[in-house]
């Protein structure tokens, strides 16, 4: 969604960073905090500067060009399975060179979606309704007057009770770059994103959302009299789709009690984060500000194992969990924590010639480890 919080590194209680490896790694050379600090000043931490940070991933990309190929601007768009349907023979994959076909050892799907995931045959599941979709944007010249939130409060409800804004959250308004700009979370669309048609109309209705709360804070808010637009993100933000079935569904329980598990490959600690789809006033919420916050829990490696795919992992949000354990698992840093425990067990796998399942989650554990990532311990 273009949100340049670090979601899901910290305890929110402590600020006791517990997602470390590449999370840690990105914030610090962000300028953040140091590369062996264990707290942050806040559990959700932001980088100062989004252009910097692409820099920043360019670069570091750059560094590992002799190991890794860059493909920008490429989309999967189809998956070919062996006659038993249980290894992944080629993934074809849309981009400047035309349909380039793609023979893996391993694949790691971390389309958000698991559209690899759904294609190759993989079980997964997707809720009728899911969570709405959300546009961040960005208000220059703007003055921080008082009371500033609850005048661009009032002024949605009434942009809303006339009909001009369908559905809002908050709005979170906040000096976020610059003294004089604000960035905006509060774009609310309901959608299936996994239906092109429909991602495609809620990404028109996020835009047209977007200048709705912009007119009407420039004509109703004291200190955006002089404001002007700057941009909204290049797509829409997407919380829930597609979730694997796999080998093991993390739970809310699993959350709330702490659960411990032996192949645990990263550590989590959002709160479950559950967007409804209509207004909700001052917060993103129903259940605000009592949030349901557990304690920092574990993510077991079987959570992005497929039960019937051989040479594929899921990472980020598609992985597999139920409903509610996902709303706190779908965070940035959680999904970062998982992307690192997918690539290392694939790195592995494709090495010593076998499958992912065959590595197993402890010795993946171990490998990440030993170079301070992997799941938090405490001491």
């Amino acid at each position: 969604m273009g949100l340049p919080y670090f979601d899901g590194i910290a305890d929110i209680k402590s600020k006791r960073i517990v997602t470390r490896g590449i999370p840690l790694e990105l914030l610090s050379k962000s300028g953040v905090c140091d590369a062996n600090a264990t707290h942050t000043s806040k559990h959700n931490p932001t980088i100062g500067n989004s252009f910097a940070f692409k820099l920043l991933l360019d670069q570091l990309l750059q560094e590992q060009s002799d190991r890794i190929s860059v493909l920008f601007n490429s989309m999967a768009c189809g998956v070919e399975t062996d006659a038993a349907g249980q290894r992944i023979e080629s993934v074809q994959v849309a981009n400047k060179d035309g349909l380039v076909h793609i023979v893996p050892k391993i694949v790691v799907d971390c389309t958000g979606d698991a559209d690899v995931t759904a294609w190759a045959g993989a079980s997964f599941e997707q809720n009728d309704v899911v969570q709405p979709l959300t546009l961040h944007f960005r208000i220059g010249n703007v003055r921080h007057e008082a009371n500033l939130s609850q005048n661009c409060r009032a002024a949605l409800a009434q942009a809303e009770a006339a009909g001009r804004l369908p559905y809002y959250y908050g709005p979170g308004v906040m000096f976020l770059y610059h003294k004089s700009e604000v960035y905006i979370h509060g774009v609310r669309v309901p959608a299936n994103p996994t239906d092109a048609a429909d991602l495609s109309r809620a990404e028109m209705q996020g835009r047209a959302d977007a200048w709705a709360m912009f007119e009407a804070w420039k004509q109703n808010v004291p200190g955006f009299e002089e404001a002007y637009f700057i941009e909204a993100y290049p797509w829409i933000g997407v919380r829930e789709s597609r979730r694997l079935i796999g080998q093991y569904v993390l739970s809310e329980e699993d959350l709330m009690q702490g659960h411990r598990f032996d192949d645990a490959i990263a550590t989590g600690c959002w709160y479950l984060d559950l967007h409804p789809n209509k207004t909700t006033v001052g917060s993103a919420n129903d259940f605000q500000p009592q949030k349901v916050q557990p304690e920092p829990y574990d993510i077991p490696y079987r959570a992005l194992l497929p039960r019937e795919i051989d040479n594929l992992l899921v990472a980020g949000r598609c992985h597999s969990a139920t409903r509610g354990a996902h709303a706190s698992t779908r965070v940035t840093a959680t999904a970062m924590a998982m992307g690192e425990a997918a690539g290392q067990a694939a790195a592995m796998a494709a090495a010593a010639n076998t499958s992912p399942q065959e590595i197993g989650g402890v010795a993946v554990r171990e490998a990440l480890s030993a170079r301070g990532a992997g799941p938090h311990t405490e001491g």
